[in-house]
């Protein structure tokens, strides 16, 4: 069982773990599975009232909004007050944004990206200085296998974790003199409300979207629901639990690996967008999602 604290000599070093978008999902699914193996946990959300219930579950729980400064800030003075450093951040918080790149509006467009990607480099900015004072630190990014491929109609979520794939690269090597790992999961088709958020950003455009792109957004909504309820979905996807248990498993690692796919579909659609050239990719793609033509 892991501690929240490691005694190296002179130097205590915590463990304790923040762990942002914990309202539902796999956020949810690693705060509750954390706490019962006996991590430190702290569990954050926009409003504590959704996450009420894992603190009676034995995680600490915070208000963390990650398109918010001061709200950022606060969250992670607070754990470094309690525990001296955050031994181990979880960059969960994202959704996705669906639509044709030309119909989506931009402001719709910044919030994705404060959300799923500058709210987790201002986190792990804010969590560094203390890592490195302690020699030890984790950061582990949720991407997605939409992190290494595109799919028709997500261009805007797969730029954002294509970003994130980037940035931990990145980060990894610069940090790693200072003890601290950076991990990168990708998951593949797992049963969230992921999907129903996705679908509901195009919803929410409909009324307003009677142009060139108005099929192919609708059709996008469609295989983006029926991904998660076909057969594909069933047999090679996974729960929310699925994730949890890989970033368990990438935090109590001795040396972790930099990624980890998590679920059948992540390492089937990767290895075959590894192996087909770009057009053969597209016409695989086409048979899910018909081109937006005059």
């Amino acid at each position: 069982m892991p501690f929240c604290v490691w005694k190296t000599g002179p130097v205590d070093v915590s463990k304790a773990v923040l762990i942002t978008g914990c309202s539902s999902g796999i956020g949810r699914a690693t705060a509750e599975r954390l706490a019962r193996s006996g991590w430190t946990v702290y569990a954050t959300a926009r409003s504590t009232d959704s996450i009420a219930d894992l603190g009676r579950a034995g995680c600490r729980v915070l208000e963390l909004d990650v398109t918010d400064e001061e709200s950022m800030r606060a969250a992670v003075a607070s754990v470094e007050h309690a525990e001296g450093a955050v031994g181990v951040l979880v960059n969960n918080a994202g959704y996705s944004l669906s639509g044709a790149i030309e119909s989506v509006p931009l402001d719709e467009v910044r919030r994705q990206f404060e959300t799923n990607v500058f709210g987790l480099v201002r986190l792990s900015q804010l969590v560094l200085p203390a890592m490195r004072r302690q020699g030890f630190g984790r950061i582990v990014n949720l991407s997605s296998m939409g992190g290494r491929l595109t799919l028709p109609g997500g261009g805007f979520y797969h730029a954002s974790k294509h970003a994130v794939e980037a940035l931990s690269d990145a980060l990894r090597f610069e940090v790693q003199g200072f003890g601290v790992d950076v991990v990168v999961i990708e998951p593949g088709l797992i049963r969230t409300g992921f999907a129903d958020a996705a679908v509901g950003t195009i919803a929410d455009r409909s009324e307003d979207s009677a142009g060139p792109y108005d099929g192919f957004n609708q059709a996008v909504a469609a295989a983006t629901a029926g991904a998660y309820r076909n057969g594909i979905g069933r047999t090679l996807g996974g729960g929310p639990e699925t994730v949890a248990r890989a970033i368990e498993k990438a935090i109590s690692a001795g040396r972790p690996h930099t990624r980890y796919r998590v679920t059948g579909s992540a390492r089937l659609f990767l290895t075959l967008r590894r192996l087909l050239p770009d057009r053969l990719w597209d016409a695989l793609v086409a048979r899910t999602f018909p081109q937006p033509k005059p």
